[in-house]
């Protein structure tokens, strides 16, 4: 007979390795999504730097390009980084805690990631427009990207905890 560990996965009926499994495998279903995006983004970033147009971007414009591309870098790194991770200590018997910190450097991910995106936005917009209403388009992305990122999966794991 198993043995139902934790409140988080209420109502398996799985052991401890088990668990571990599926949330391996649920947990890189995830990436996957996550890493594909970061990728696309990353790539895209690397080559503005070799157009024409950037070496007349105003300094501000600059800066906000080299602080999008390290963001994007360290998404990137976040992001993969959960593969590396699990090669590295696979076979050593702790899964569990392999998954546990794969889970962590994933919602790592995600906020650099939101970073780098929120940095792109801006600098495209500022690029695109300089009107003074780009912090308040940027500002309603980003609160987008919480809302559907953080809060509303909190707000269902809150109300749910109790099921």
């Amino acid at each position: 007979m198993t043995e139902v560990h934790g409140s988080r996965d209420r109502g398996r009926d799985e052991t401890e390795d088990e668990r571990a499994d599926r949330r391996w495998s649920e947990l890189i279903q995830e990436v996957r999504v996550a890493q594909t995006g970061v990728q696309i983004l990353f790539g895209f970033l690397l080559t503005v730097v070799f157009t024409p147009r950037y070496d007349n971007l105003p300094q501000t414009e600059k800066t906000i390009y080299i602080v999008t591309v390290v963001l994007g870098a360290a998404a990137t790194g976040a992001l993969i980084g959960p593969v590396s991770f699990h090669r590295i200590v696979a076979g050593r018997r702790i899964k569990p805690a392999a998954v546990e910190w794969a889970s962590r450097l994933t919602v790592v991910g995600l906020i650099l990631l939101l970073a780098t995106m929120t940095a792109a936005l801006l600098l495209i917009l500022r690029v695109a427009t300089h009107d003074e209403y780009v912090p308040w388009l940027v500002g309603c992305v980003v609160l987008w990207y919480l809302l559907c990122w953080f809060a509303l999966p909190a707000w269902i794991r809150r109300r749910h905890a109790g099921d």
